[in-house]
């Protein structure tokens, strides 16, 4: 599998997303290839020419000298740096020369490079990213996190079809519970839109849907999928992400009042638990509903994330998660619903 990684993209680049990429080479199978693009002088004074030389037959550089900064509007960016990482990887992925797209640069950049390039599957109308909540009991999949903010019934409707079967087949969920986000459970709550993508997923007997989710039910086991727009998907993962830092630090400043012992004895439970919590170990998020493999990972991305992410990639690449959409809209009437809550 050939996998394209943006060398500059993040909070941390290129230094750890080019950590992240030899930590990987350790857990990639033979014959795999992983291709770095970035400015190349950059890279390889970075990497260094022994570790270069070390990889060959693994790593390859190819020269993307123009950088899309996180603050930049996406599409004027794209439009501008056609030179940029995240311009050329989405276009050999298109030309067929990678198989998969990675980058913790600017999501916006990345959503519409790979719309563009890729092109949507056929039959979905706004692809959307997915990320996973590890909850005690157990993973839970929420599909938008950003990628659209302005939803409409449609787009709910293919968010639970593809996070669905995102769910089933890499997380091993063999018959999701779907739920929407709103403001109650009573089907009478919510804005219009959702009111009527309720219906719409209701309407499909396959979905395994259970009607309204509010945010606390994500964490209490209540479902498997969660669906909202990318706007409340956005806000409930970094909220959670806060939440999830703020209550460790506050666990390990009592820890260390009570006792500098009593930390040490804890430290690795600590650890233990921060790690099954914690986004790095998850990698990337996919953006369901292009026509190929493209990996949005977090701005803050760490060396494991970048790692886990090229394991992510390749998880999602071989399970055919693309083609499965594809063959669940083919059969689907969503196309005789579909002019009801097009334009709506």
């Amino acid at each position: 599998m050939r996998i394209a990684i943006d060398a500059m993209g993040g909070d941390f680049a290129p230094d750890e997303i080019l950590a992240g990429v030899i930590e990987s080479t350790q857990y990639i199978e033979k014959g795999d290839s992983l291709i770095l693009l970035g400015p190349a002088e950059i890279i390889e004074s970075k990497i260094g020419s022994k570790e270069l030389k070390k990889y060959a037959d693994i790593i390859r550089i190819v020269n993307a000298p123009e950088i899309i900064t996180m603050d930049e509007p996406p599409v004027d960016a794209l439009r501008k740096k056609r030179n940029s990482s995240i311009s050329i990887m989405n276009k050999m992925a298109a030309d067929g020369e990678v198989d998969a797209v990675i980058s913790a640069g600017n999501t916006g950049a990345c959503v519409a490079a790979s719309q563009l390039r890729m092109r949507n599957i056929e039959g979905v109308n706004r692809p959307g990213i997915a990320v996973v909540f590890p909850t005690f009991e157990g993973p839970v999949t929420m599909c938008d996190v950003g990628a659209n903010i302005s939803c409409k019934p449609i787009n709910f409707y293919q968010y639970a079809i593809m996070a669905s079967m995102y769910s089933k087949h890499v997380l091993g969920i063999d018959n999701p519970r779907v739920g929407i986000m709103s403001i109650g459970e009573e089907e009478n709550k919510g804005s219009d839109t959702v009111k009527k993508a309720r219906e719409l997923i209701k309407s499909d007997p396959k979905i395994n849907f259970i009607g309204n989710i509010e945010g606390r039910d994500i964490f209490k086991g209540k479902c498997d999928v969660a669906i909202c727009d990318g706007f409340v998907g956005n806000v409930v993962l970094k909220l959670t992400e806060g939440l999830v830092d703020g209550l460790f630090k506050i666990i390990k400043h009592e820890l260390m009042n009570q006792s500098m012992l009593l930390a040490l004895k804890f430290r690795p439970v600590m650890m233990k638990l921060y790690q099954k919590y914690d986004y790095h170990e998850y990698g990337g998020a996919p953006l369901l509903g292009v026509n190929g493999t493209s990996i949005i990972c977090h701005g803050s991305s760490k060396a494991r994330t970048i790692k886990n992410a090229i394991n992510a990639a390749r998880k999602y690449h071989k399970m055919q998660i693309n083609e499965k959409i594809k063959d669940y809209l083919a059969t689907t009437n969503v196309k005789g619903i579909d002019e009801q809550y097009q334009n709506i």
